[in-house]
């Protein structure tokens, strides 16, 4: 099965490309003895084309009513980026947008680009690069109802088995990834 072959030749980038053994401080604040940059291979023209075909695979069977994808900037904005043109190739195209860190500091002063691409009320699936405790996944979630957008689920690279999922879960969001901790330490 192709997606079978993809996600397989993904995670053999994402191993070689993203994935380190060292010590390093996570944005939770957390320390860990791994560090997964998954930007070091999303923002390749094979990553790319990889995630935009095994996320959008996700999102037709879990979530298929999302009338757009997006998340957290920095790392949800080229998985957005590969969903969205994926859709467009497989002729449902969706938009994609982006939530900032901190409102726009001029003009409509917006948390959320791409917004007006989107109608009222619509269901959206949220994009994550690495889930650790899910802070920052349910930061991007209560920024995008705040704008008025239904959260369906999220849809994540990795979970670092640290929480996150039970995080996300809690609130009542689907998580779905693509790979876990395992996949890299076995």
């Amino acid at each position: 099965m192709p997606l079978d072959r993809d996600r397989a030749r993904l995670l053999e980038l994402l191993t070689q490309l993203s994935f380190e053994k060292r010590r390093v401080t996570l944005s939770s604040g957390k320390e860990s003895d791994f560090y997964i940059d998954c930007k070091r291979t999303v923002l390749t023209a094979e990553g790319h084309f990889l995630v935009g075909r095994l996320l959008w695979r996700d999102i037709q069977r879990l979530a298929p009513a999302a009338a757009a994808v997006g998340g957290l900037t920095l790392g949800a904005d080229p998985l957005a980026s590969a969903v969205s043109y994926t859709s467009y190739l497989a002729g449902s195209p969706i938009p994609a947008f982006i939530v900032r860190k901190e409102p726009k500091g001029h003009g409509t002063g917006e948390w959320i680009e791409g917004r007006s691409l989107i109608g009222d009320r619509a269901e959206v699936a949220v994009v994550e690069d690495v889930v650790t405790t899910g802070a920052s996944t349910l930061k991007a979630i209560e920024r995008v109802e705040a704008a008025g957008l239904r959260v369906r689920c999220v849809f994540a690279l990795v979970d670092r088995l640290e929480g996150g999922r039970e995080a996300v879960t809690q609130k009542g969001y689907g998580l779905s990834t693509l790979f876990t901790r395992s996949d890299f330490l076995p």
